[in-house]
């Protein structure tokens, strides 16, 4: 059906820390997360500032990973990816496929923006699952901390995790590949690029597929095509024209305890996202900015009967559109100071369908809505006495939830060639989703509710040379207003859903990178700390939110240690530890829900990479990659057990260029 057509306790772990740890001692980086150290000053960056930037200009804690050493290491997914950054937390429920969240220093995951070349592919309202999201045709994935409301509006609470697609560099050239390995992994996928002084391509079809953990019914498949184009017009003109569309179904027999009980239950999830990018260069430093964006996302389970004696099935259907239209103007001042201004218009649509079929009768729900959402913003970025500085504001005007400001300050100072200060504060929020707004049935929605809010700072030190860099985060952020569910309101008209609930997360985040002779060493270490502050409607130690007790699944020590090395030009190796602390979690299948534990874990991968022929015209490359070589037995939620030791073995041929 379419709705919308298409637009430390583990044996050998203390041994293998104390090593990694010996070696890496005091080398934690601001920078990139297993990436060679490189100069504050040469790369730029842009999702969290309205103008391309330095890294050391800007105030708050960003990371760029890049894709081709992802790739060279034989990383396939984005939330492995996301792993090597300081200050994010991945929670997988399950094999590969399941629902997969993010909780950047403590935030929900709803919390978060995630975009793919500018375009929010968040659902309305924040949710985002990672479980879709590949690497094989992105050129760097930025993840910035800090409230970026005042830019990026709505969902950017917590921060922003841009995806940006390969451009195409160079005579055309390409590569096909093919992927086998444990659980039925099998991958293959082919992919092109090139580009002249006037235009330039990149594209890529990938299609994966695994039969998962479980003993049954837990198969995943994936298909994913991407394609860019810019081009250049004339000197003052340049256009982008990107899309990503993904099919994805994964099977699942678990109930919600995790229990494998179900041999046809199943999710699936097709994505759409389109962006024209225009910009124009009106006169010497005056330039415009045109972003079109289309985000479609259709969604849904279905759960037929299992044999004749079961009596119940289960079918839903959700369709999701995020059009939007942002139109900036840059004025340069003067040399490395100037002022953004623009507007923002988006649309989001929602339609759902649901049927429920038991032994007494067949109940049937549909809904249809849709919200707009208009936004000015304006931004100065530039330089004073010595000092980056960063400054905007945001007015959202909605039609349900009113009119809101964000802003958000950043200030960076260079205080001798080895060691650079920054500092940064702001204020973001997060919309209410569609069915906390019109919901009706079993539960009433409140289209009377305001954004969820968070306030937020943030003070850092970088130091770097050459070959090397530390850097060091200290984070404090204020999350109120949170959006609560209550089966029992004040009156019994009353809507179930209320702004009643508040959390605070700090913590510290370190990150460094260096080279001892031909291997680069890289590590991450976060400490958080989260508190509900209020519960709102929730009591009872079983409850999700408790008073005093930190929020759910969120570990407070994570440590990541990396090392790379290249042996002449044909050989690579690659590997990295993680040591994940234990996280507070519910047990739900009993109600009340039962607080519990999760024990911590250690993860080692390793990958090697052997070029075949590499200065031939069609060379050959094999990467083998273990992945949880200690074969650690962990869950990232309660009941839901995570993939043990994986081997894969992938063979890529490549061409032109």
């Amino acid at each position: 059906m379419k709705f919308f057509a298409p637009i430390g306790a583990v044996p050998g772990v203390a041994a293998v820390l104390a090593v990694a740890l010996s070696t890496t001692a005091l080398l934690p980086s601001h920078l990139h997360a297993a990436q060679d150290p490189v100069s504050l000053d040469t790369i730029v960056v842009t999702a969290s500032t309205p103008v391309a930037r330095p890294l050391g200009d800007l105030g708050n804690h960003v990371t760029v990973l890049e894709g081709d050493r992802l790739r060279a290491r034989g990383i396939t997914r984005v939330e492995d990816a996301l792993r090597e950054a300081s200050g994010l937390s991945v929670v997988r429920g399950g094999s590969w496929g399941a629902v997969t969240s993010l909780f950047l220093r403590g935030a929900e995951s709803d919390q978060v923006q995630v975009l793919l070349d500018g375009v929010p592919i968040n659902q309305p309202g924040g949710s985002i699952d990672l479980a879709g999201l590949t690497v094989e045709n992105i050129e760097r994935i930025e993840v910035a901390r800090g409230p970026s409301s005042s830019l990026n509006g709505s969902d950017a609470l917590a921060g922003v995790i841009q995806i940006v697609t390969r451009r195409g560099r160079g005579p055309a050239q390409g590569s096909v590949f093919a992927r086998g390995g444990s659980f039925g992994r099998r991958d293959v996928g082919v992919s092109a690029s090139g580009s002249t002084e006037a235009a330039a391509f990149s594209l890529s079809a990938t299609r994966y597929r695994t039969d998962g953990i479980l003993e049954f019914n837990n198969e995943h498949l994936n298909t994913v095509f991407t394609g860019r184009v810019d081009l250049r017009p004339d000197e003052r003109t340049t256009l982008r024209l990107s899309g990503t569309l993904s099919d994805r179904e994964y099977q699942f027999p678990t109930d919600g305890a995790g229990n494998v009980v179900d041999i046809n239950n199943f999710t699936f999830q097709d994505r759409t996202s389109l962006s024209l990018l225009a910009t124009r260069e009106l006169s010497d430093g005056v330039g415009l900015r045109l972003l079109i964006s289309s985000s479609d996302e259709e969604t849904g389970t279905d759960d037929q009967f299992d044999d004749p004696a079961d009596t119940n099935a289960f079918t839903s259907l959700a369709a999701f559109r995020r059009l939007g239209v942002d139109l900036r103007s840059e004025i340069e001042i003067s040399e490395g100071s100037s002022f953004v201004v623009g507007g923002e218009f988006e649309e989001q649509d929602v339609r759902d369908f649901s049927e429920f079929v038991s032994s007494f009768g067949t109940s049937v729900g549909r809904s249809e809505n849709a919200r707009r959402n208009l936004a000015g913003y304006l931004h100065w970025v530039g330089t004073l006495g010595g000092l980056e500085l960063g400054l905007g504001g945001r007015l959202e005007d909605n039609e349900y939830y009113g009119t809101f400001e964000t802003w958000n300050a950043g200030v960076s100072w260079r205080a001798s060639d080895l060691l650079r200060l920054r500092a940064s504060a702001g204020r973001g929020i997060k919309e209410p989703t569609f069915p906390e707004l019109f919901s009706t049935g079993f539960t009433i929605g409140n289209p009377d509710l305001d954004p969820e809010r968070s306030t937020s700072w943030e003070a850092g030190l970088d130091l770097a040379r050459a070959g090397w860099a530390l850097g060091a985060t200290w984070f404090d952020q204020d999350i109120e207003e949170l959006i609560q569910y209550t089966g029992s309101p004040p009156n019994p008209a009353d809507p179930n859903f209320f702004n009643v609930a508040g959390a605070t997360s700090r913590g510290l985040e370190l990150d460094g990178s260096t080279h001892l002779g031909p291997v680069e060493l890289n590590g991450a270490w976060t400490w958080v700390e989260t508190e509900v502050v209020d519960a709102g409607f929730a009591s009872g130690v079983g409850a999700t939110f408790v008073e005093g007790e930190p929020l759910i699944r969120r570990p407070e020590h994570t440590i990541r240690l990396g090392a790379a090395a290249q042996a002449g030009a044909g050989l690579r190796f690659s590997t990295s530890v993680e040591r994940v602390g234990e996280r507070a979690d519910r047990d739900f299948s009993t109600f009340p829900a039962t607080p519990v534990m999760l024990d911590p874990y250690t993860l080692l991968d390793a990958t090697v990479s052997c070029a075949l022929a590499p200065g031939s015209s069609a060379p050959l490359a094999l990467t083998l990659r273990g992945e949880n070589l200690l074969d650690q037995d962990y869950e990232g939620a309660f009941g839901f057990r995570a993939p043990g030791r994986v081997l894969t073995l992938e063979v890529r041929a490549s061409f032109g260029g």
